[in-house]
């Protein structure tokens, strides 16, 4: 570690045109007061949500043992690497979700509100958990929060069941009557990081016109280098070398989007052609925009409910929606599970991005947490029940990992909720319906 007289600030930006570059957190933004006292740095803490639509196999979900995590079931098993920062909670039900639609699976994962009844733009719910942690931790960043979809997501009209469109396509609202939309093209949210100043076309200019955002901060780079130690130049190094691989898979695929005259319809064109390949470019934006201290806050919707989808590349070639209403077939199940397992294994992808990223003297995956899964528990029966969800990360926010918490009957998703807005320091009394804590959740370090 470098010490110095005067830290590097901790939000440091390099500016050029239509663009900005912020740093990630380096030994030379920690006070030299602070590193002679060999004090800790204390990184900021990060909430995300990631959506995945229609419940799950329970019977490949729901691992055998409760308390300790001991061997993880089928559909989780890719999560072995980062089983000791993983929760799985069992029995978890969002009680206003009902009657049971997919529209209210959606708009109540992150709100734990009932959704006003309606076909029109007098929609009502609830503002949402990200939202309010936003409006605590996120109004120091470039971003308070950021919405993140795969699809795209018709705002207007009635998708199902008599239900305005906004509820099955916005997790995040800012008030019960303001959703915020979701954005699923890379290149969109790319330059909502890293471009500054004039309109948005004017922003895509800028960044089209080079080779790469880096072109434009090489000399600031190289100035940066030399002023800090060889931990923070290789930590700049490796920063920046992510930025490169995300720009060159958007490029790829934009390049792909210009030969293929039949883009699915579903998704944006200019995004890659494969589920997984788009999906790891928006995890990976995701872990740059933590990384950077662009924003604090993320929701993510993996899928969407009603999703026909297929996935022939796990060798299941029939549409998701249908599959989903399985009645206990065996084969149905069998082929909803291979689906299960491959959203896991793209999220346990990107939390070992977070674990192997070095934030202050942790990982990002210690400052993180997320919390994945469902707002819909059978998918046949479109209850509320038993949902599938699982806490990833938080060590350094206190909490507590590779354990199975397994309680008997329904407990409100709330109720998580307000556990984890205690963790990275939003204090509420109560939060949609909840009826308390989760204390097993929680260490006993304070936060």
């Amino acid at each position: 570690m470098i010490i110095t007289k005067k830290a590097l600030p901790r939000r440091t930006f390099l500016k050029g045109m239509q663009a900005t570059l912020a740093l990630p957190l380096l030994d030379a933004m920690i006070p030299a007061a602070t590193a002679l006292a060999n004090t800790p740095a204390r990184p900021v803490s990060r909430l995300g949500f990631v959506f995945i639509p229609m419940g799950c196999d329970h019977g490949r979900w729901t691992p055998a043992d409760a308390d300790r995590l001991g061997a993880l079931p089928p559909i989780l098993s890719p999560l072995e690497p980062v089983k000791e920062q993983l929760t799985v909670v069992t029995n978890l039900e969002l009680e206003l979700s009902y009657p049971g639609t997919h529209d209210t699976s959606n708009s109540g994962f992150l709100s734990a509100a009932y959704a006003k009844h309606t076909e029109s733009s007098d929609y009502h719910l609830g503002t949402t958990v990200d939202q309010i942690a936003a409006g605590k931790i996120g109004q120091d960043t470039q971003l308070p929060s950021l919405q993140l979809s795969m699809d795209l997501s018709p705002l207007a009209g009635v998708c199902n069941n008599g239900y305005a469109c906004v509820y099955q396509n916005c997790l995040s609202w800012s008030s019960p009557t303001t959703p915020l939309p979701a954005e699923a093209h890379p290149r969109i949210v790319f330059e909502r990081l890293f471009g500054e100043g004039g309109t948005a076309a004017e922003r895509q200019a800028a960044l089209h016109s080079r080779g790469s955002l880096l072109d434009a901060f090489s000399a600031d780079i190289a100035r940066l280098k030399r002023v800090v130690g060889a931990t923070d130049r290789a930590r700049v190094d490796q920063y920046l070398n992510s930025i490169r691989e995300v720009e060159r898979q958007i490029e790829r695929a934009e390049a792909g989007a210009v030969e293929n005259p039949l883009p699915d319809v579903d998704r944006p064109v200019g995004v890659p052609a494969a589920f997984a390949d788009h999906a790891k470019l928006m995890f990976d934006l995701q872990l740059l925009a933590f990384q950077a201290d662009i924003t604090r806050v993320v929701s993510f919707q993996l899928t969407r409910e009603l999703s026909n989808r297929t996935y022939p590349e796990i060798g299941v070639p029939d549409p998701h929606h249908p599959t989903s209403h399985h009645g206990n077939d065996p084969e149905k199940l069998l082929k909803i599970s291979k689906i299960n397992t491959f959203h896991v294994s793209l999220f346990a992808e990107f939390l070992e991005k977070l674990k192997t990223t070095p934030d202050g003297d942790g990982s990002l995956l210690d400052n993180t947490v997320y919390l994945y899964g469902s707002g819909m528990g059978n998918s046949s029966l479109h209850d509320h029940e038993n949902l599938p969800i699982l806490v990833a990360g938080g060590a350094a926010c206190g909490l507590r990992g590779g354990r199975h918490v397994r309680y008997d009957t329904g407990t409100p998703l709330a109720n998580l909720h307000l556990t984890l807005l205690d963790r990275v320091g939003v204090r509420l009394d109560s939060f949609g319906d909840s009826t308390g804590r989760i204390e097993t959740l929680v260490d006993a370090v304070p936060v």
